[in-house]
């Protein structure tokens, strides 16, 4: 295809003439030298077949052919620049996910994973915000949050859930104290931490093992995971918990697992994000990557 327009050179020097009244003003508003302006609207008086502008020592002046033309073209170029402007910024700019997870596990599952979502996304930033117990989801401040689902708790309308990981749970402690479990029911001579918002979780796995629970004695209790986790790995006692929120201990050699039973609790973590949010690509493209991610997890 043969094109017939003069090219952008042309016609930005041709506009930047008109508006400024001399070469010289529109080399300098175009960034470019007088002499390149003054060629630029030379190539294009010789491809319309006339002259454009009025020429004096005073400047140049457009005439009527010039505002004739300038009327036609000015719009689309305006255009042009408008649209390349926006296709590069949404190129370029960094857009924000907002998030807001269950601290234990945004420490100690999720961090260690999001530097891989941020190479394969350069262009979102994950922001963490407050994370809130009892959430009611009305927050404007959250695109997403990663919840634990609670015994009996609804998920309010309007809101999607998806299952990600951390239903199973089983007992860890250090070496020291494995190599005194036999069998399950050796748990009941020791020292059992548990989370002071899930006390029945040792009595859930007890019963799933097979041990008689009536003369269960918690010992320590702790109101946040990752102190839990502390203080198993600090020889205080045996916890029960999910296996993803001890990954570092486990590889390690810090704590290990004295039983291979994993009893389900019927909760875990869960995907949360607004109905109103499916069509965000931002929500989309991180929601989609940790579902992707949990997959290898999950139990």
């Amino acid at each position: 295809m043969k094109f017939r327009a003069a090219s952008l050179v042309e016609l930005h020097a041709f506009l930047g003439v008109c508006k400024a009244g001399t070469m010289r003003q529109a080399a300098e508003q175009l960034c470019v030298s007088q002499a390149a302006v003054s060629r630029a609207v030379l190539r294009l008086e010789r491809r319309v077949g006339f002259p454009l502008f009025e020429r004096s020592a005073q400047g140049v002046v457009p005439n009527a052919q010039a505002q004739a033309l300038r009327a036609r073209i000015e719009p689309s170029l305006v255009e042009l620049e408008r649209a390349f402007t926006d296709f590069t910024r949404t190129r370029t700019q960094r857009h924000t996910l907002r998030l807001s997870v269950v601290p234990t596990l945004g420490t100690r599952w999720l961090m260690p994973r999001l530097k891989a979502f941020q190479a394969q996304q350069p262009d979102i930033n994950v922001e963490l915000r407050q994370f809130r117990h009892n959430e009611d989801f009305q927050r404007d401040d959250v695109d997403v949050w990663i919840d634990l689902k609670r015994p009996g708790r609804r998920w309010p309308r309007g809101i999607s859930a998806h299952y990600l990981l951390g239903r199973r749970i089983t007992p860890v402690c250090t070496p020291g104290i494995a190599a005194r479990l036999k069998t399950p029911a050796s748990l009941l001579k020791e020292t059992l931490l548990h989370h002071t918002n899930f006390p029945d979780n040792w009595r859930l796995w007890l019963a799933v093992a097979g041990v008689d629970a009536d003369k269960l004695k918690l010992g320590n209790g702790f109101d946040l995971g990752h102190n839990l986790i502390v203080a198993a790995s600090a020889g205080m006692g045996v916890a029960v918990l999910q296996p993803c929120l001890v990954e570092r201990e486990l590889a390690s050699g810090e704590l290990v697992q004295p039983f291979e039973l994993r009893v389900s609790t019927g909760r875990g973590y869960h995907l949360c994000t607004r109905n109103a949010a499916g069509g965000s690509h931002v929500v989309n493209v991180f929601t989609r990557w940790l579902v992707e991610v949990a997959r290898v997890d999950a139990d």
